[in-house]
């Protein structure tokens, strides 16, 4: 018998209590700022969330004659945060010492554990876990900036087993989530590593073949947009069929399929646009902009959300050749395009537009992508396995948490 199944039946036999998150926390204070006072503050903005190892990284300071308006919360060490703006990108960190009396943005619901019945990691696992999302997907308000309020998310409730459990616990998935980020930093690497071996090579064919001209890439075509049609329209997506491509599904470099389908409704009563076989999409704007611009070539109809552009190329471009140039340059693009600050990163959709990339005649441009073609075959089977590799050991360490995080509640 383990120390957790001794602890479980010492102190819950019976199950557990299950409680709002508003019952085991505390008030939390805001800031109150004075006009000529040289006090700093480290500003924790939803940009300073790493969306994946959630962790605080980028920062500013601030002061009382520089302070963005939203820097008004007060945070502590063993405080929880969690983004309602555009909740479901999962921005949410512990605060450590580092960041003990610093300032966050109110786009936080900051979670202050009452410890004399909760460990403050309890309720940074709580809300990571599979359970607490669903939630946050159901009271979740607004189509293309969706935002769930604070009082919603504090309506959440979570078992809460005596602190010797709890504690138990947080070790436990403490440990776990060392070894699998460990793990899984290995997997990224040697992915990134190829991927850029394998961008350096297309770069290298496209910039010294024959007959090159430098264009724009406004000039590989129309460039168009997309919409979010209204999530709480349901006859927009329950039973869609039409693929409707968000930052999210932009993982691969020949998408197939999408996670979410809006209806030919949707089509009829939106602006949203049908985008015909053969169009290349680019991610404008999104976190992944901090370290990786998403390009993916769509044989297949589709529509697009706000955070992308889609080119349907001219009679001069072969769709896939389009794909590659701009695929080989996308570390040159976003850094000599991407915008300073703001609350989501982005591109400057000009910039982006006004970038040249190598363009050379259209039998060239066959004759390169045949062989792009074959070089990519030969990188997705050496690299298949990595991004399957790190999938699993996430969908490991989720179900691992979520079975850790399941009580029988107790009852009343």
């Amino acid at each position: 018998m383990t120390k957790l199944d001794k602890l479980l039946d010492m102190f819950c036999p019976n199950g557990v209590n299950f409680v709002r998150l508003d019952e085991c926390i505390e008030k939390i204070a805001n800031v109150k700022w004075e006009i000529g006072s040289d006090l700093e503050y480290t500003y924790i903005d939803l940009t300073s969330v790493d969306r994946e190892t959630h962790e605080i990284t980028d920062t500013k300071v601030i002061n009382a004659e520089n302070a963005p308006s939203r820097a008004q919360q007060i945070v502590k060490t063993g405080d929880v945060l969690f983004g309602t703006t555009r909740p479901m990108l999962k921005r949410y960190c512990l605060i450590g010492t580092k960041y003990n009396n610093q300032i966050c943005s109110t786009g936080f619901c900051v979670l202050r554990a009452d410890t004399r019945r909760t460990n403050p990691k309890w309720i940074y696992y709580q809300i990571s876990s599979t359970e607490f999302f669903v939630h946050v997907e159901k009271y979740q308000k607004g189509a293309s900036y969706p935002a769930i309020s604070d009082t919603e998310v504090k309506c959440f409730q979570i078992p809460l087993p005596p602190l010797p459990v709890q504690q138990e616990i947080v070790r436990i998935l403490d440990n776990f989530t060392e070894l699998t980020a460990e793990l899984t930093a290995e997997l990224t690497a040697e992915l990134t590593a190829r991927k850029k071996q394998y961008a350096f090579y297309c770069k290298q064919i496209l910039s010294n073949s024959k007959n090159v001209s430098m264009v724009s890439i406004r000039d590989l075509g129309v460039w168009s947009g997309g919409i979010t049609p209204s999530m709480q329209n349901k006859e927009f997506w329950e039973s869609g069929t039409i693929p409707w491509i968000s930052s999210k599904d932009m993982k691969v470099a020949r998408l197939l399929n999408t996670q979410d389908y809006i209806t030919n409704k949707a089509l009829d009563e939106t602006s949203a646009r049908l985008l015909p076989k053969n169009t290349v999409v680019v991610v404008v704007r999104s976190g992944i902009l901090k370290h990786t611009l998403p390009v993916a070539y769509v044989p297949i109809q589709a529509t697009i959300n706000q955070d992308l552009k889609a080119l349907i190329v001219n009679n001069k471009v072969l769709p896939q050749y389009a794909y590659y140039a701009i695929f080989a340059f996308a570390d040159d693009i976003l850094r000599t395009t991407k915008k300073a600050g703001g609350t989501v990163d982005s591109l400057d959709v000009q910039s982006f537009f006004n970038f040249k990339i190598p363009l050379v005649p259209i039998e060239e441009q066959e004759r390169i992508v045949g062989i792009l073609d074959r070089f990519d075959t030969l990188c997705n089977d050496l690299t298949s396995g990595l991004p399957a590799e790190i999938e699993a050991r996430r969908k490991q360490y989720e179900y691992y948490r979520d079975k850790l995080l399941t009580f029988k509640e107790a009852k009343k």
